[in-house]
């Protein structure tokens, strides 16, 4: 067969009408499980791959949602599509892919959406890590439902959204500190223009101003280097070393404890660390490090379910995953002569 195998093909190799063949592709109850075997046998025989294009301008249906990523900042971002994908695949839908890297504009972010409804995408999720892709979003008409992941709150009722709940691990991670005697706590903060970074600065002065505490905030940029620097900073300062430290992700907090070794500032007897995002062999650094999971997988699994509740005709909504603490060893109770 020079060409490749059609429907068709497949019918007269098992013997059954196209229209049968159809009913077995898109899995109808109708068909005898005998008869399904068959044409499922000639499938295979013939290598038989249904033209998605031409169904999609047929039924104007492609079974496929878009995913955008906008920013450069997004962190475990393979776990979030894995989430997603894997998500997709259980309820039918196929993953197409695009991305928009550091400073977008309007028109760049439309003009990647453009290119995802051009190939007929019933949904798209936006996974964006600062306000201006969102805000980018509320002016654009897309005319297919869109799911905002890692959203912050920019507030849009035609757009869903599916975000962990920064400003909750914020405070889940201060009240652990405040809880074992600290009242000097500094945070290392990450990027201040991500939704993330802001979210958990707010969770953390919440907490500490409803405990009567006292803190500092020092921006970073999320990077090992600048949980470095600003360690550096901390113990070169004229004031006294704070009792704990909340850093801004574990990336931050793995390069504060490199920093503290230098210094000879020991964790937890000097100074308590506590991280955010429970990356892999978080709980291998030394010492282990107490931090705040987010489960990633389930935000991207999550932004289908909304999706596709969506595509049938459910409302948008906000949904939040609660985020939890993880204590390991790099937080004890203060030194009583702090």
């Amino acid at each position: 067969m020079n060409r490749p195998p059609g429907m068709m093909d497949v019918a007269r190799e098992a013997g059954v009408s196209h229209i049968t063949v159809s009913r077995v592709i898109n899995g109808h109850p109708s068909v005898r499980p005998e008869t399904r075997t068959r044409v499922e046998a000639a499938i295979q025989k013939l290598g038989y791959r249904r033209n998605s294009v031409a169904r999609a301008l047929k039924s104007r249906r492609s079974s496929t949602i878009g995913v955008v990523i906008v920013g450069s900042d997004l962190f475990e971002l393979p776990r979030i599509l894995l989430g997603v994908e894997t998500a997709a695949k259980q309820t039918g839908y196929w993953v197409s892919l695009a991305s928009r890297q550091g400073e977008s504009t309007t028109g760049d972010l439309m003009e990647t959406l453009q290119r995802l409804t051009d190939q007929s995408v019933e949904a798209i999720a936006v996974v964006a890590d600062r306000p201006d892709a969102v805000e980018a979003l509320s002016r654009l008409s897309i005319g297919v439902p869109v799911a905002v992941v890692m959203s912050g709150s920019v507030p849009n009722p035609d757009l869903g959204f599916v975000e962990v709940d920064q400003e909750l691990g914020a405070r889940l991670a201060a009240r652990h500190l405040l809880d074992l005697g600290h009242r000097h706590i500094a945070h290392l903060t990450g990027a201040l223009r991500t939704f993330d970074a802001r979210a958990r600065v707010d969770g953390w002065q919440a907490e500490l101003a409803t405990a009567g505490a006292e803190g500092v905030v020092l921006e970073g940029d999320f990077s090992a280097e600048s949980g470095f620097r600003l360690a550096h900073d901390l113990c070169a300062a004229d004031t006294p070393l704070p009792t704990a430290v909340f850093a801004g992700n574990d990336q931050m907090a793995m390069g504060a404890l490199a920093a503290f070794a230098e210094r000879g500032v020991k964790v937890p007897q000097d100074v308590s660390v506590v991280g955010f995002d429970d990356m892999k062999g978080a709980g291998y650094l030394v010492p282990a490090l107490t931090t705040v999971r987010q489960d990633f997988t389930h935000l991207g699994s999550s932004a289908i379910e909304l999706l596709v509740d969506m595509l049938g005709g459910e409302p948008p909504q906000r949904r939040r995953l609660a985020p939890h603490l993880v204590v390991r060893r790099s937080t004890a109770v203060p030194r009583t002569d702090s």
